[in-house]
């Protein structure tokens, strides 16, 4: 709003908050163009007039963009690929998904600025437009609250490089080799951030070849070397205290079920982990997979979605035919506070929150239930 002022390019601005009601959308005698906050559902609407900030940057601006989607690590890999940028002395912006508007960084940009672009499913829903490098990590089931299926939210993700042009850069995770050896050891834990790692640095690789204001010439081994000093992301298998002698580690971010799979692997001494949250219907079966070959866990289980997995007829009937162990128990928790204190109680080396839910419901975001945890933990 405060640029669209500051241009004076609008006859007339509205604020429509009828989203709810799509028999109500403005008609198009009323306006020319709908600006959509990334966040509000629009169930596959295909009105041309709609846009978004993600949209108009990626249609406006010339600086050079490297844009990062995917369903898990595009908080990491935008961050990496930044970090390494500016750890090899090239001038970058880091926006988007992350936590800055497109719009909050168009006055302040230098011309030759590379910009590193988190870009969001829902950001990417509407765009007409793709970046000159585009990164897609991978695609699991997620948002389907959002959206009329599954395919519906593919879509949405291809958009990233749906409009490229020749010239233009696509590199998508399954086709990237992870990256087994390393100067020094990275401070990244995990198989799943060797392989983001390996993506980032394919991405600056790359972004020599397009040409710009500024010249970027940064071999791999300097890349490497760059991204081994990134400290990680608050709130993704964040170690963040050892207390007589146990780690406990938050990893609030996790959504889908592959994330919980992928946060036990980077710490395998993990023997307690705490689950569930907001139910939005996907498919838990990669989970309880894993759990029913894992009877060594202390299994926390969060309402809703947590409780819904303990409840699986297949984890309680099986799991001991399959391991041939005892299944340790599943502790239905009734909230955070609970499942801290039961985790007190259990655990001997090490506790991972991994969710594989939403926190909404229950908290603002996935931020605050990070947080929450970290505070029940230490005080």
């Amino acid at each position: 709003m405060r640029l669209l002022e500051k241009l004076n390019c609008a006859k007339s601005v509205t604020v429509w908050e009828e989203y709810r009601h799509p028999a109500a959308f403005p008609s198009h005698g009323d306006c020319d163009i709908i600006m959509k906050s990334p966040g509000i559902p629009l169930f596959g609407n295909n009105d041309g007039r709609i846009t978004g900030q993600a949209d108009l940057f990626l249609r406006f601006c010339d600086n050079v963009t490297i844009g990062v989607t995917g369903t898990k690590g595009k908080s990491t890999t935008s961050s990496l690929v930044h970090h390494i940028l500016r750890e090899n002395g090239v001038k970058s912006r880091l926006i988007g998904n992350i936590g800055v508007p497109p719009f909050d960084a168009v006055e302040e940009l230098e011309r030759g600025e590379v910009v590193v672009l988190e870009l969001s499913c829902h950001q990417l829903e509407y765009v007409q437009a793709s970046p000159r490098i585009a990164v897609l990590l991978n695609i699991y089931e997620d948002h389907l609250d959002h959206y009329v299926d599954f395919a519906h939210y593919v879509r949405a993700k291809e958009n990233i490089f749906r409009f490229q042009r020749a010239g233009d850069v696509l590199i998508r995770g399954e086709n990237v080799t992870e990256i087994e050896t390393f100067p020094q050891i990275p401070k990244l834990r995990g198989k799943h951030n060797l392989h983001n790692i390996a993506i980032a640095v394919s991405a600056v690789s790359c972004a020599t070849h397009i040409k710009s204001v500024q010249q970027v010439n940064i071999p791999d081994e300097s890349a490497l070397n760059a991204a081994c000093s990134f400290a990680g992301l608050p709130h993704r298998l964040e170690l963040f205290a050892v207390i007589d002698g146990v780690k406990w580690v938050n990893d609030s971010i996790s959504t889908i079920p592959e994330a919980v799979v992928a946060a036990v692997e980077a710490f395998p001494e993990t023997d307690t982990l705490i689950i569930g949250g907001m139910d939005r219907g996907i498919d838990y079966s990669v989970l309880i997979e894993f759990l029913q070959n894992r009877p060594d866990l202390n299994v926390i289980a969060l309402p809703d979605s947590g409780h819904k997995i303990a409840e699986a007829e297949s984890l309680r009937s099986h799991t001991e035919l399959r391991s041939g162990l005892p299944r340790k128990e599943i502790y239905k928790a009734r909230d955070l506070s609970d499942a801290v204190s039961h985790a007190k109680s259990v655990t001997k080396q090490c506790c991972v929150m991994s969710p594989a839910a939403a926190s909404y419901g229950f908290y603002k975001n996935f931020e605050e239930r990070g947080e929450n945890f970290k505070k029940l933990i230490i005080n």
